[in-house]
């Protein structure tokens, strides 16, 4: 395929049949929090493009500092619209719309090692004020599958039933912003929905590019963390939306990840094929790693319809193509939580 930004973006941001059905049934506007992120532009488009299609008036909106101008362009050139705000600014909550649906994107990972007090304001303090501003909404919650503990991969993953065990701050943080929302579903009778997610693929970032990054820097891979999670992004984003006609009092959890377990060795090596060029391993196979069991996603919202190994043939072809990168590592490969 010849890959192109555009192409990409189109691919992300083309509603399914399920999620225009979706779109149809849900009441009220979309405001996504926090939307400037790696998934949050490609989200929101794909919300308004599912509206036009659905033929529902319903507003889509999306609020972020912004400071990508790829993003701005996307979400400008696709009619969804814009607040910029800084939403721990005294007054910025308050100023924004009052909304039906809220799809929460704002959090922090990278630099809580050297930071943590930074991470814990926006993972922790944030969702307070969210909470008491936007009482009585639809909430999906993006939060991360790191709040589970490492498993053997034959065990397939942690389900939602899974007690969670945090590993590092920033894990630890997720866990206290899912507390938040917990008791503002109790307290305020919000409908919320934990939104689990184990790396998205968006061929511009995530794990698949992580390990075709290393092999074409022939850099060695580590097999301490001996398998991993993915989903293709569109899947994600539209698992994301559709979550807020789950979302309940008390609070409902899903985790959002592609259907297999991933061994680091099996996506390096098929990387490796379609890239031309071998991946060198170092280190030992480890027992455990972070996986998600998406069973229950995929009971709700069906299998993805881009499978892992288009995904890797993607990943390849968009390297080959000099595809642009968000220079965003996953890190997937942490095991201290030290992100």
């Amino acid at each position: 395929m010849a890959w192109t930004e555009a192409t990409l973006d189109k691919m992300l941001t083309t509603p399914s049949a399920g999620l225009v059905a979706d779109m149809k049934k849900l009441k009220g506007d979309i405001m996504i929090l926090g939307a400037g992120g790696k998934m949050g532009p490609t989200l929101a488009v794909l919300a308004k493009n599912a509206v036009t299609a659905a033929g529902v008036d319903k507003r889509v909106i999306a609020v972020s500092r912004f400071s990508d101008p790829f993003a701005v362009k996307l979400l400008e050139d696709n009619g969804v619209e814009t607040i910029s705000a800084d939403l721990l600014a005294d007054g910025a909550l308050e100023k924004l719309p009052d909304i039906e649906n809220i799809i929460y994107m704002a959090g922090r990972k990278f630099g809580t090692g050297a930071d943590a007090s930074a991470t814990w304001v926006m993972n922790t303090s944030l969702p307070t004020l969210v909470a008491r501003r936007f009482k009585g909404a639809n909430i999906t919650v993006f939060s991360t599958g790191n709040v589970y503990p490492m498993v053997e991969p034959s065990t397939g993953g942690c389900s939602e039933d899974v007690p969670v065990s945090p590993i590092g701050e920033y894990a630890m943080s997720c866990l206290g912003r899912e507390r938040v929302f917990e008791q503002a579903a109790r307290e305020f009778g919000t409908k919320v929905l934990m939104y689990r997610l184990n790396y998205a693929v968006d061929l511009r970032y995530g794990v698949l590019y992580d390990l075709a990054s290393k092999i074409l820097a022939e850099e060695p891979i580590d097999l301490a963390t001996p398998a991993f999670n993915c989903i293709w992004q569109g899947y994600a984003n539209e698992a994301a939306i559709r979550s807020l006609l789950h979302a309940e009092s008390p609070a409902a959890y899903l985790n959002v990840t592609g259907p297999e377990t991933v061994s680091v060795r099996f996506a390096a090596e098929e990387l490796g094929k379609a890239l031309g060029k071998a991946p060198v391993f170092t280190g030992e196979p480890g027992e455990k790693a972070l996986l998600n069991n998406a069973a229950k996603c995929m009971e709700l919202f069906g299998y993805p319809e881009v499978s892992l190994k288009t995904l890797i043939r993607w990943q390849a072809e968009w390297l080959q193509s000099g595809g642009r990168t968000l220079n965003k590592p996953t890190h997937f490969e942490e095991r201290s939580g030290k992100f």
